[in-house]
């Protein structure tokens, strides 16, 4: 498919979910490591007319990578220790009962990574945004429950974003709202990003519900105690550039900003599993690190995402952090899950990426590895081609670790390579037609043959000198 087709295909995904009556308005957009690329809308947006790139809706949860990137800019200043508990912050919680005797009081780590114990909470918890700071406090000193022992598992807490909020005013020596506005968002020119639909400066979407046969507007909520969990608004134009700003960490030259390229790896790195119940139907392996969750895909490796929904708004960002590709979206509907369609949009992104690599490999050449490999691995990867064309134990000594003469001796090596080559007529001296990696150490390649292909495969062992601490050779026979 053509760049053209998948962005149409993208596009109906959300049209038919507004044909279907999930929710009046539909609006996406996609981004890579230039920027926002496409984007497009659906439905009413409340004026008449179809949302664009532009118009603001409620992000909600995907405010927590924002609480998180705030929180990560205060410790690289020094004025925060993420292992610090949330006593020193928060006196209130010193009034909590812990679970047992021997509980530790959760930690700012603990909060950051939904391990402090406390019961997944959203339904209550998306009705406690306006709540002031003594109120907050009160919850606190009427006690809590808690699920497990802090910072022995995993669970969707609202409240632990909410304290961390508190943590990041007490450090800051100012609202929350106001220091993630200015240590994060404005400082990445994400101006069009509030946490007041009055301080919007484009049209601000009415959230609603299905009621009776029609669409029932539900009040917008204004900052409090719990904006820290997802009091954001924001636009597609804006949530691509944060995205794009998360996934350039992971670039060859990382875009600069308000937050360490270290420290936002930091944010999306698997710290805690996330129990397979908790996602039904996912097909990928998931945790969540920092305010973001980490998906383990088995072609295309990590992708990071968060969802974000408030009673009248349903809203995602997805990414994957070794293409830089993602996708945001909005709707205006309690519980749309607009993620289903988001996640579907970006499998079709990448799907299509990986067709045109398959294309490519008939049409342009050979295709390149999907990771980038060090200098000693396509090193190694030229010496072990020297070796398979003329087979010589002494420079096999030389590129080999002595575990590989162990693991299977030479002379088993050189028969079984015969063997194969001459299984799909494979030329040993040809160029590589396809390769593969997984790993910055690790390649895979195929060399052409008559009747098929060679796969060929080395990983280097963790020595500086580069050697090859595995090489197997595998004939791939055309299909009858």
């Amino acid at each position: 498919m053509t760049t053209a087709e998948v962005i149409a295909r993208v596009d109906a995904v959300f049209g038919d979910r507004v044909a279907r009556g999930v929710a009046p308005s539909s609006v996406w957009g996609v981004f890579d490591p230039s920027g926002l690329v496409a984007s497009g809308g659906h439905g009413d947006r409340g004026d008449g007319t179809a949302p664009d790139d532009s118009t603001v809706y409620r992000i909600a949860s995907c405010t927590k990578s924002v609480t998180a990137a705030t929180l990560l800019t205060l410790v690289a200043d020094g004025r925060l220790d993420l292992d610090a508990p949330v006593t020193d912050f928060v006196p209130a919680f010193r009034a909590v009962e812990l679970p047992t005797t021997d509980s530790p009081v959760p930690t700012v780590r603990m909060l950051l990574t939904m391990s402090a114990g406390f019961p997944t909470d959203d339904p209550w918890a998306d009705r406690q945004e306006s709540i002031s700071d003594d109120e907050l406090d009160a919850v606190l000193t009427d006690g809590l429950l808690f699920d497990s022992v802090p910072g022995t598992g995993f669970a969707y807490s609202n409240l632990g974003y909410a304290l961390l909020g508190r943590v990041v005013a007490v450090v800051s020596d100012e609202p929350y709202t106001v220091t993630a506005t200015g240590r994060v968002l404005r400082p990445l020119g994400l101006h069009d990003t509030v946490f007041s639909a009055e301080d919007s400066n484009g049209f601000v979407v009415t959230g609603v519900r299905p009621y009776a046969g029609t669409w029932e507007p539900l009040p917008l909520t204004g900052p409090g105690a719990f904006s820290s969990i997802g009091g954001l608004y924001s636009t597609v134009s804006d949530l691509a550039r944060w995205g794009g700003h998360l996934a350039s960490a992971f670039a060859d030259r990382p875009e600069p900003g308000p937050v360490a390229p270290a420290d936002r790896r930091l944010m999306q790195q698997a710290m805690r599993v996330v129990p397979p119940v908790i996602v039904p139907g996912s097909t990928r392996a998931t945790a969540y690190g920092f305010g973001l969750f980490v998906e383990q895909d088995d072609r295309h490796g990590p992708i990071a995402s968060h969802s974000g929904g408030y009673p009248g708004f349903s809203a995602h960002m997805r990414w994957s952090t070794r293409h830089g590709i993602g996708v945001v979206a909005f709707e205006n509907a309690t519980q749309a899950k607009v993620s289903q369609a988001a996640t579907e949009a970006l499998d079709l992104l990448l799907d299509a990426r990986e067709g045109e690599r398959e294309t490519g490999r008939s049409a342009r050449g050979p295709v390149t590895a999907d990771v980038a490999v060090l200098p000693q691995t396509r090193e190694a990867q030229r010496r072990v081609s020297t070796l398979l064309a003329d087979w010589d134990d002494a420079l096999a000594d030389r590129i080999l670790s002595p575990n590989v003469a162990l693991d299977e001796p030479y002379e088993r090596r050189r028969r079984h390579l015969a063997e194969a080559a001459a299984a799909v007529g494979a030329d040993l001296t040809a160029a590589p037609a396809e390769e593969r990696s997984v790993a910055p150490t690790h390649l895979r390649w195929w060399l052409p043959g008559a009747g098929g292909r060679l796969r060929v495969e080395i990983r280097l062992a963790p020595l500086a000198a580069g050697l090859v601490q595995t090489m197997t050779v595998t004939a791939e026979p055309n299909e009858a």
